[in-house]
């Protein structure tokens, strides 16, 4: 019996063979998003095609912001009620939410991020020299989800979402697929 997904639940985007092994149970009319996003109703399950976007960077550190790009995808997905879900696939770039109406709060998270990983410190070992880069891309993270509602992404107050270039200038990779 598995465990993980819960009985009456089924993954998105598993395979066949994991497919099969899930159980209808009392819960059948939800579906548990992979990665712990939490559960959504049977009938809201279409993932729309990823959308490919790419960001071109102009400095060697620098926050871009997204938000509209990723507006931009749930529009033409059609979902008015789901997630959208973004990923940067680069190992020397991340991907965050946070305050978009003051631009000292992406400068003040820059020099933040460079007082904790210096660039250059005389115990890195990786040969290529930027090893700063890859420690801040894996302390923003890779992937953020942000909820849609009446086909429009769900924020707080003065959010948005950054592409964080920490190894830059550089074209980067934005994958973005909307499910609902």
């Amino acid at each position: 019996m598995m465990r993980y997904p819960p009985n009456g639940y089924q993954l998105i985007g598993a395979d066949d063979k994991t497919k099969a092994a899930v159980q209808e149970g009392p819960r059948a009319d939800r579906i548990a998003l992979p990665d712990g996003l939490g559960m959504i109703p049977r009938g809201l399950r279409k993932a729309t095609p990823m959308k490919e976007f790419t960001v071109r960077t102009n400095s060697h550190t620098e926050f871009c912001e997204i938000t509209d790009r990723l507006q931009e995808a749930v529009d033409e997905s059609g979902v008015k009620e789901g997630v959208c879900v973004a990923f940067v696939p680069h190992t020397t770039a991340g991907i965050t939410i946070n305050e978009n109406a003051d631009p000292d709060v992406v400068s003040d998270m820059i020099y933040a991020l460079e007082k904790a990983v210096p660039w250059k410190d005389s115990h890195y070992r990786h040969g290529e020299g930027n090893t700063a880069a890859h420690v801040k891309s894996s302390m923003m993270g890779h992937s953020v989800h942000v909820p849609v509602r009446g086909g429009k992404l769900q924020f707080g107050t003065w959010q948005g979402v950054y592409l964080c270039e920490f190894d830059g200038p550089r074209s980067r990779n934005l994958w973005v697929t909307v499910i609902g």
